[in-house]
């Protein structure tokens, strides 16, 4: 049950994901409601690692929640999906001294963190 709640903290905190570029500030839940209404209608305009993987990272935590024990594999798969752009967004809000960009990040990763400690103290 401990792997399911960590799995769906996971979701939750990757939608909080802050940033700011120009006069334009977004969190990732609204950017991914704006990238899945591309997606239906030009696929091709979304087409990229940066958009992509997050959202498949997100589909495979989301799998695990629907599993009655859930996979370690998919876990992994998710936390990897969706951590290459959290730790992007956080060289960026480090280089840039955007503080609220690089907080914003961190839910996702200390519950990443916890999350695969959780795992790797269940294989012991």
């Amino acid at each position: 049950m401990k792997s399911k709640i960590l799995n769906l903290v996971l979701i939750l905190t990757s939608l909080i994901g802050y940033l700011e570029w120009g006069d334009n500030q977004m969190f990732l839940a609204e950017m991914e409601v704006d990238v899945l209404s591309k997606l239906i209608k030009d696929p091709m305009s979304v087409l990229h690692p940066l958009t992509i993987l997050p959202l498949i990272g997100q589909l495979f935590l989301l799998i695990t929640l629907f599993q009655k024990t859930p996979s370690k594999i998919l876990t992994y798969f998710g936390i990897g999906g969706i951590g290459v752009l959290f730790l992007i967004m956080l060289i960026v809000g480090i280089i840039s001294k955007n503080i609220w960009i690089s907080i914003s990040v961190l839910p996702f990763l200390i519950t990443a963190i916890l999350t695969i400690m959780h795992h790797r103290k269940k294989q012991f």
